[in-house]
């Protein structure tokens, strides 16, 4: 925990290459663990494959480069340039004044088209993480943008795996015990409003946002605020 945004991103992110999961993937049930699917509307297409510059292209871009975090609640530092999967995510949860550096690590891409439980078929191309040590909590969370080719209905599908992790810290852990589910559902909301929002922007003209770069080599910091 600390007051500001954090002083040396690069160090930090060098620092979480060498954590290892807080988890075992497979134990995630039980008491404590919350299963989240969140689906918020983001546009309508013609039906078939994304069109060109379309809200599923445009969410897509803002996706991978996490856009579509409410910066009041989470910012992210990366390396732009690693490939997608493998990548080493410093996450920065914000509460007030405080901010809580937590790392998580890209584990697979999601790009498929699949078939639904009422005869259509949809296309899907997303991401997902997991939670690595001194993380506050524990899981993983898939972002998926989501069309249904036959109704050309495009969706940002946050699917979500947690629990709370084991705290030292007294005040953090009474904290988080308070504030923690409420923030993650709070992250949720937020999310999809903030991404429907800016695929309804790009899409009627304005500038998409790109993570801002700062340094050293190809380190960025998202959401653009």
């Amino acid at each position: 925990m600390r007051i500001g945004a954090h002083p040396d991103p690069a160090r930090g992110l060098q620092e979480i290459a060498g954590y290892d999961l807080n988890y075992d993937p497979a134990h995630t049930e039980g008491r404590g663990w919350h299963h989240d699917r969140v689906r918020h509307f983001l546009g309508d297409e013609e039906p078939g494959e994304p069109v060109p510059g379309g809200p599923y292209e445009i969410a897509r871009g803002l996706v991978f480069d996490y856009e579509f975090a409410e910066p009041r609640i989470m910012h992210a530092y990366f390396h732009h340039a690693a490939p997608l999967v493998g990548r080493d995510m410093l996450l920065e949860g914000r509460f007030l004044v405080l901010r809580f550096p937590m790392g998580v690590r890209v584990d697979a891409e999601v790009d498929e088209v699949r078939d639904r439980a009422d005869g259509t078929q949809e296309r899907s191309w997303g991401w997902s993480y997991r939670t690595l040590e001194h993380h506050l909590e524990r899981g993983r969370l898939v972002y998926e943008v989501v069309k249904n080719l036959s109704t050309g209905r495009v969706e940002f599908v946050m699917t979500g795996t947690s629990s709370r992790a084991k705290i030292p810290n007294p005040v953090i852990a009474l904290g988080f015990g308070v504030f923690g589910r409420r923030t993650q559902t709070r992250f949720y909301r937020a999310a999809g409003t903030r991404l429907a929002r800016l695929v309804a922007e790009i899409y009627a003209g304005a500038d998409r946002p790109v993570p801002r770069r700062i340094g050293p080599g190809d380190i960025v910091v998202a959401p653009t605020d």
